[in-house]
Order: C-alpha cells, then structure tokens, then sequence
C-alpha cells in the first residue's frame, strides 16, 4: 500500500526534523556535560581509560536525551503536517 502524498511530506519533513533535533541535543547534552562535571565527555567510551561510570553515565544521557529530541521532533512535524484524526480534532462550540 502507498503512503499518501500528506504522509510522505511529513514522513520526509519528520526525519530531517529529527536529525535537526539530534544535532541540537548533542551540542546540548555535551555542553551540560561539560558543565556539570568539569570536563569534556568521552569521546570513546568503550575504552578502558574511561571509568565505567563516566562511560555508563554518557552512554545513558546520550541515548534518552538524543531518543526524547527524537520523538520530539518527528511528533511535531506530524502534527503539523498531517491532517487531524476524527477522534483528535478540535471540538467546535456552536453559537
């Protein structure tokens, strides 16, 4: 079965979004990182110079924050994009 035109755009316009929203994450969660610990995260955290916990710790942050910016993203360029669902449309008060 074929994607609609609407689902198409928003499928195309949801993952540059994403990757836009993965790209800001990223700076952001490094620059918190920074901050909150005083020092640059790992840039190979598989390696055994770095502490398990520093390892775990980024691996952790990077994977929730870069997933919720994700879904973010995606959701509110589908919202924009695609039409409402009957059981989702605005309630209409007539006057």
């Amino acid at each position: 079965m074929s994607k609609k035109d609407g689902d198409l755009t928003a499928t195309i316009v949801g993952g540059v979004a994403a990757l836009a929203a993965g790209y800001v994450a990223r700076k952001a969660l490094t620059f918190a990182w920074t901050q909150t610990t005083g020092k640059e995260p790992p840039t190979d955290p598989e390696s055994l110079d770095v502490g398990l916990g520093e390892a775990l710790g980024w691996a952790v942050l990077t994977g929730v924050g870069m997933e919720v910016a994700r879904v973010l993203a995606v959701r509110a360029a589908h919202r924009r994009l695609l039409p409402a669902h009957p059981g989702n449309a605005p309630i209409l008060e007539e006057g």
